[in-house]
């Protein structure tokens, strides 16, 4: 083998050896922390739900708030409503009380002393002591009745029976004390004096707030003076002109006891 080709082999050679070596190794880079596309879906994935679920509880609560706005509206209309019922039963009653009055001053002129009860009633009834009397009566609708008697029909025997009636079943009515008075004053006319002291008696000592209590003390004293207590009937008009000074009854009394007076 001639140098040259030898020289030239090993030249080649290393040559060779000196380009595979020259030449880097494939390197793949990854750089940490930052996801691969699978968990880049994952994660946006993550954020739509996410703010799905922050929308509809978003939209919970504008529908919550919505209703307590709507229930709060409701209640003050309720209120609203409750109060003008409650004005609306005030005025009722005020005008019933009012009517009341009215209809135990109608009684009282038509249960002077000077009108006497009609002969024929006693004659032609047959019901004297006893009453028909409905377990179904209210109590407004009771007391009505027996006013009614007096004032409208002029029953005044039937009247009584029916007073005694509402006072054994209404003991504690607000019309107790209007019912006992005209129950006695019933009495009174009727000359049945010491059952009609027991009304009036009644109504002084029980009914002290009463707008009845200063007719009711009238009318014991001139009970006292027709059954010839004339010492009583003077303390009981004495009484009654110094604690209803400026009353009707009052006035009245005043001339009886002067009377009485030596």
């Amino acid at each position: 083998m001639k140098p040259n080709s030898i020289l030239f082999g090993m030249s080649f050679a290393v040559a060779t050896n000196l380009v595979v070596a020259a030449e880097p190794a494939p390197v793949i880079e990854v750089m940490a922390g930052t996801p691969t596309n699978g968990a880049k879906a994952s994660l946006s994935e993550q954020l739509v739900s996410l703010e799905r679920k922050l929308d509809a509880r978003n939209r919970a609560q504008v529908n919550v708030q919505r209703q307590l706005d709507d229930l709060q509206n409701e209640v003050n209309e309720l209120r609203g409503i409750t109060e003008l019922h409650t004005y609306q039963l005030s005025q009722v009653l005020d005008r019933q009380r009012e009517l009341y009055q009215e209809l135990d001053r109608r009684v009282s002129e038509a249960l002077k002393p000077a009108n006497k009860v009609p002969a024929a009633i006693a004659a032609t009834t047959n019901s004297v002591g006893k009453v028909n009397y409905s377990n179904n009566l209210t109590e407004n609708e009771a007391y009505d009745r027996a006013v009614n008697m007096v004032l409208k029909d002029k029953r005044y025997e039937q009247a009584i029976p029916e007073f005694e009636a509402f006072n054994q079943k209404y003991p504690n009515s607000t019309y107790a004390a209007n019912a006992h008075y005209w129950l006695g004053q019933l009495l009174f006319n009727k000359g049945e004096l010491t059952k009609a002291r027991q009304e009036f008696d009644l109504v002084v000592s029980d009914y002290p707030d009463s707008s009845k209590r200063s007719d009711a003390m009238l009318k014991l004293a001139m009970v006292e003076q027709k059954e010839n207590n004339p010492a009583k009937a003077i303390t009981i008009y004495q009484k009654l002109i110094a604690e209803y000074p400026n009353s009707s009854a009052a006035k009245l009394a005043q001339p009886r006891l002067n009377s009485l007076k030596p």
